[in-house]
C-alpha cells in the first residue's frame, strides 16, 4: 500500500454535486428494504490550489457531519501533511462514534484525498496503490425478492452473459417471514447457473440463528459458496452461534464501519470479510481488513459504488471480487464518461488517472442532471476547534 503520510493537501474547495435518480433496471427489494425504483448518485468533490480534484461516492444527507467535523480541517491544513490531517480528521468524529454515518463519510473523503494523490501522480489508483494488474473479478448480484422467475431468470441470463463464476441473490422475502418461497427461488436459480458457477445468498440480517439454521437445511443439497448477513450484525452471540452451526461459509462485513470489529469477526468463525472501501474509516482501514483475510485465510470481496472501487480491489488477491449488483448500479452507468469494462468475467481498469470512472460534470450541468450543487471555500468556513465533552 502506497504511504502517503508526507503528503501535503492544500484543499482549496470542497463540493458536493447530486445526480438525478436513475430508474432501476428492475425495482429491486431485499429482506428488510425496498422497493427501490430509482438509485442516485452524490459525490464529493476535493480541489487543491493547483486544480486537481479528488472523487468519492457520498452519503449527501450527511453534510451537517461535513461541515461541523470535516470541512473546518480540510479547508484549514495548508502545509499539514496527510497522516496528520487523517489523524484529526479521525478524531474529530470521536463523539459521533466510530461505527455509524460519520465514519463512512471519513471513508469517503479519505477515498477522494487518495483519488486525488493518484491524479496528481499521473496513475491509476490501483497502480499508485501499488498493483500491478489491471483486471479484476466481478461476482453477479441481484436476485431481489420481489422478482419473477421470469426476472430472475433475465439477470442470472446477464451474469452468465458476462461470463461472471459467481452470483448472489437476496432471500428472507416479506421480512424473513417466507422461507421455504426463499428455498424454490434459490433451487430455481441453481437450475440456471449449473454446477460450474457459485450461488450465494443474502438475508439481509432478517433471521435469528434457528431461523436461518432451518433455511440451510432446506437448500442442503444447493451447493451454497456462502450466506450473507444471515442474523443481525450487532448481534454478536448470534453470530458466534450460528458460525459453529453452519455448514456453509458465512460472510459480514458490509455493515461495519472500522477496521476494529474485523479481528472480532473472524474470531466468532467468519469466513468471509465484505469491507465496503466508501463506508469504512478510510483507505488504510479497507487494507487492514484486506491483509487480515489473506492472513487467515478467509475470503475477501466489496461492493457499494464498484465501479469506482474497482481500483482499490485490484490491490487484493486475485480471486477476491468485486459485487456488482446489477439492477442498480446499472443506470447510474450513463453519468460515465469512463469506466471500467467487462473482459474475462470481470472489469478491466482504464488507464487513466486516479479512481477508474470519470464524470463530465459540465454536460450533465448544460443536460440538467445536476439536482443540487454545493460549495464550501476556507472564507465560507470557520477554521476547527473541538467539540469539548463535559
Amino acid at each position: 500500500m502506497k504511504d502517503i503520510s508526507e503528503q501535503i493537501f492544500n484543499i482549496a474547495r470542497v463540493r458536493i454535486n447530486v445526480l438525478e435518480p436513475v430508474p432501476a433496471v428492475t425495482p429491486f427489494q431485499d429482506a428488510t428494504m425496498g422497493p427501490f425504483l430509482t438509485f442516485g448518485l452524490a459525490v464529493i468533490t476535493l480541489e487543491d490550489e493547483n486544480g486537481y480534484v479528488g472523487e468519492a461516492p457520498v452519503f449527501s444527507s450527511y453534510t451537517n457531519i461535513l461541515e461541523s467535523c470535516f470541512l473546518p480541517i480540510l479547508l484549514h491544513s495548508n502545509g499539514v501533511p496527510y497522516g496528520e490531517m487523517y489523524s484529526k480528521l479521525y478524531w474529530s468524529i470521536r463523539n459521533e462514534g466510530f461505527r455509524g454515518a460519520a465514519a463512512a463519510m471519513l471513508g469517503q473523503i479519505d477515498f477522494a484525498l487518495h483519488d486525488l494523490a493518484a491524479r496528481r501522480a499521473g496513475l491509476p489508483m490501483h497502480r499508485y496503490l501499488g498493483s500491478n494488474r489491471d483486471h479484476v473479478k466481478v461476482y453477479g448480484s441481484g436476485g431481489g425478492t420481489n422478482y419473477s422467475y421470469a426476472q430472475l431468470e433475465s439477470e442470472a441470463t446477464y451474469f452468465l452473459d458476462k461470463g461472471v463464476d459467481c452470483y448472489k441473490m437476496k432471500i428472507g422475502k416479506d421480512f424473513g417471514a417466507r422461507p421455504h418461497e426463499d428455498a424454490e427461488r434459490v433451487k430455481f436459480v441453481r437450475s440456471l447457473l449449473g454446477p460450474s458457477v457459485q450461488l450465494a445468498v443474502d438475508v439481509n440480517q432478517v433471521w435469528d440463528c434457528d431461523q436461518a439454521l432451518r433455511f440451510l437445511d432446506l437448500v442442503a443439497d444447493q451447493n451454497i459458496e456462502w450466506i450473507e448477513e444471515p442474523v443481525h450484525s450487532a448481534g454478536m452471540d448470534q453470530i458466534e452461534r450460528f458460525c459453529a452451526a453452519s455448514p456453509v461459509k458465512v460472510s459480514f462485513g458490509e455493515s461495519e464501519r472500522t477496521s476494529k470489529l474485523f479481528p472480532t469477526l473472524l474470531q466468532m468463525g467468519v469466513r468471509h470479510l465484505q469491507p465496503v472501501p466508501t463506508q469504512i474509516g478510510g483507505v488504510r482501514e479497507w487494507a487492514e481488513v484486506r491483509d487480515l483475510a489473506k492472513a487467515h485465510g478467509a475470503d475477501f470481496s466489496s461492493g457499494g459504488y464498484s465501479l469506482y472501487t474497482a481500483g482499490l480491489m485490484a490491490t487484493a488477491e486475485e480471486n477476491c471480487r468485486v459485487e456488482y449488483l446489477y439492477s442498480i448500479m446499472h443506470g447510474l452507468e450513463r453519468y460515465f464518461s469512463v469506466q471500467p469494462v467487462w473482459a474475462h468475467g470481470g472489469w478491466a481498469l482504464p488507464d487513466i488517472e486516479g479512481a477508474p470512472v470519470r464524470i463530465d460534470w459540465e454536460h450533465w450541468r448544460r443536460a440538467g442532471k445536476i439536482m443540487r450543487s454545493v460549495q464550501w471555500e476556507p472564507s465560507s468556513v470557520t477554521a476547527y476547534l473541538p467539540n469539548v465533552t463535559l
